[in-house]
């Protein structure tokens, strides 16, 4: 590789087998601001996908595909497998999976992606975040769920997942890394590597896969692309990666505008370069194509004509319709299947197959038992794949059935056996989530990646009828030579300077330690990463947001376990409980709103014990918010308008995050109401 010569330093290399020395900081990657300019110059004239040739581009578009990482994974496969028969390589197929930090710009690249391979007729309505297509993932603006699409570029079909950006949806990433054979990682062009990019780089790097960097907005005022190309470059040597995974090839791109280029500030009037960049630098899947058929099943769907379809990339063999298979766990637990039906991603849809070869992704029905990480093999000859493992659960929360006395007016499912079985049938599919039967008949306890994984299963259960009762979330420790351990994360803040002193002294009291503060760009927006018990961050950000006036944006995810780190206060007032049974009236919450901040309004239905309103003070108090005024005979010379203020609208991550030990948060599909646990209640 060229550097511009300048005063030599030498970086800090986690790995002492291997040197690095560079001329500067600033120009670790100076070939993709140098000589790819000319390259891009003549890309940014041509019309979509038409490129000269494709020796063109070749000394433009340098490639990180590791022969001895290929090699390595070449001998673990063959020793996996036992099989002697010679591997080969799919030139005709590219599978790749888009990974990011959250809000990075994934699924709106992937939205240009399509249209620009003519996916979608000209005259078709597209909405935005097309991949999003889950009713909670529309709302909340983020990817929950890792979706197969496809597109055909020249003769090469290229299998796209988009992948979740949040740490708690890390069990799907974890998974579909198992399907594809590069990655491309998109960076913010501002913000650059941040705690979700660590993650699923390493396991990236973990599987040996190519990674291509995607400096997404590149269009933004304060961008500044040297200092993310050079943070990611620092974050692969921090990983440990290879030298020719270190080599990575990087694409700018502005995934809105639907335009990328080799360099910065020329970017083509398409996403030419990025799809030329996938076929050169992305291998191709590594198969057995004559030897026993093996699918390993990575996702799950249901249909309710086909039941279960089962996701996966065909290592070995051909696939074919009405074939009968082995479906093993282990290689002393198999059964016999048939496969009814089978299909393979074209553009946007599914389309059906009568054989699949191997190296490419397809979706099986007939196989109605058939579980995530599961094998699908050849009938006589099959031997099953490595299972598929993600990392455990940190924060628990309690379900149980509702108990209060407003059950069953909006809930379908009420009963503890449709709680246990919608509970179980949900690790079907979620990987990373565990359901465990509670100290009762009626309660479970349900363990995830943190209170978001969790709270999207209550949501989704709420929309499909179920009324249930959750506990406050607890983190799960673990106990090593009898010291206490418990989960730590980096968190990271960005806040406007302004703001930065109310939310360092939110997290200093949460036992956070602050180990990084710099700026961002010209935004005037200070970046804060700390490390800080999970326990800590549990009701947070509101605290956060409060501190900053909703300016800031907190991000999180999992580090390691460590020492206990002592009492946390997390809520420092207390709760108004309603007195009795009844409706509210305007006259009892105009002098209870004197006592705190209300959650209800007049004309409301609430029960004793349910919690109305928080307490200005620390300690619970009982109000009578149902009181009605005392109708007399006497006639008083005016009435006294009555003000109120406007309650407090909680919303289901907040209700979580603010209930403590002994409360509960009752969930129905029409309502989310919060009360004291009758459970603490007795044994006072």
């Amino acid at each position: 590789m060229e550097m511009t010569m300048a005063t030599p330093i030498s970086l800090t290399n986690p790995n002492p087998t291997r040197n690095f020395s560079f001329s500067s900081p600033r120009l670790l990657r100076t070939p993709f601001f140098g000589p790819t300019l000319s390259s891009s110059t003549s890309i940014a004239k041509k019309t979509p996908f038409n490129f000269r040739s494709r020796n063109s581009n070749r000394n433009s578009v340098k490639c990180s595909v590791s022969g001895a990482t290929e090699a390595a994974r070449e001998a673990a496969r063959e020793a996996a497998t036992e099989r002697r028969s010679q591997l080969m390589r799919r030139s005709d197929i590219r599978n790749i999976a888009i990974v990011a930090h959250v809000d990075h710009g994934k699924t709106t690249l992937v939205d240009s992606m399509l249209k620009q391979a003519k996916v979608f007729r000209d005259n078709q309505f597209v909405q935005e975040r097309i991949m999003d297509s889950n009713d909670l993932e529309r709302e909340r603006g983020i990817t929950i769920l890792s979706k197969n699409t496809s597109i055909t570029y020249k003769d090469t079909k290229i299998n796209i997942i988009d992948t979740p950006g949040h740490s708690d949806f890390g069990g799907e990433v974890e998974r579909v890394l198992n399907m594809v054979e590069g990655v491309l990682l998109v960076v913010d062009s501002v913000e650059g590597p941040m705690p979700q990019t660590r993650f699923v780089l390493k396991k990236a790097l973990e599987f040996g896969h190519a990674v291509v960097v995607v400096v997404n907005k590149i269009d933004r005022p304060s961008a500044r692309p040297e200092f993310v190309v050079n943070s990611t470059f620092e974050l692969f040597i921090e990983l440990n990666a290879s030298d020719e995974q270190c080599d990575f090839q990087v694409i700018y791109a502005s995934g809105i505008k639907g335009k990328a280029g080799l360099a910065p500030d020329n970017l083509a009037e398409d996403l030419g370069p990025l799809f030329e960049t996938i076929v050169r630098c992305i291998p191709g899947p590594h198969i057995d194509k004559d030897g026993p058929l093996q699918m390993l099943a990575t996702n799950i769907e249901f249909d309710g004509h086909r039941g279960r379809i089962a996701i996966g990339r065909l290592h070995a063999g051909v696939l074919r319709r009405g074939m009968d298979v082995k479906v093993c766990t282990t290689e002393d637990t198999c059964r016999y299947g048939k496969v009814s039906e089978l299909f393979v991603y074209e553009k946007f849809s599914r389309v059906g197959a009568e054989a699949v070869e191997a190296g490419d992704i397809c979706a099986v029905c007939g196989i109605n038992d058939i579980q995530i990480g599961e094998t699908i093999a050849d009938k006589i000859s099959g031997t099953p794949l490595p299972a598929i493992k993600v990392e455990e659960p940190t924060v628990k929360m309690a379900f149980s059935i509702n108990t209060s006395p407003f059950v069953g007016r909006e809930g379908k499912y009420v009963t503890s056996r449709n709680l246990r079985d919608r509970l179980y049938r949900e690790l079907e599919r979620n990987l990373a989530m565990k359901v465990e039967d509670g100290e009762t008949s009626d309660t479970f306890t349900v363990s995830g990646r943190g209170t978001l994984h969790i709270t999207i299963l209550i949501e989704n259960m709420r929309r499909e009828g179920y009324e249930f009762m959750v506990g406050p979330p607890k983190v799960i420790n673990k106990k090593v030579d009898d010291k206490l351990l418990e989960p730590y994360e980096i968190a990271t803040v960005e806040v406007p300077e302004a703001h930065t002193g109310p939310v360092v002294e939110v997290l200093g009291k949460r036992r956070g330690l602050m180990f990084e503060m710099q700026g961002l760009g010209s935004e005037g927006t200070t970046l804060l990463k700390y490390k800080i018990p999970t326990r800590g961050l549990i009701g947070v950000r509101n605290a956060i947001l409060t501190a900053s006036r909703g300016t800031a944006v907190l991000n999180t995810i999992f580090d390691s376990y460590g020492p206990w780190a002592g009492d946390i206060n997390t809520r420092d007032q207390g709760s108004l409980v309603a007195f009795e049974d009844g409706t509210t009236s305007s006259y009892a919450l105009s002098s209870s709103q004197e006592r705190g901040q209300l959650f209800v309004s007049p004309g409301v239905d609430v029960y004793k014990g349910q919690i109305v309103g928080i307490h200005q003070r620390s300690g619970d108090l009982a109000l009578n918010v149902c009181k009605r005024k005392s109708a007399t005979n006497v006639r008083s010379n005016k009435d006294v308008a009555v003000v109120l203020d406007t309650p407090l609208e909680y919303s289901l991550d907040d209700c979580i995050e603010y209930i403590q030990e002994d409360e509960l948060v009752e969930v129905t599909p029409k309502s989310v109401r919060m009360c004291k646990s009758p459970k603490f209640k007795k044994t006072k």
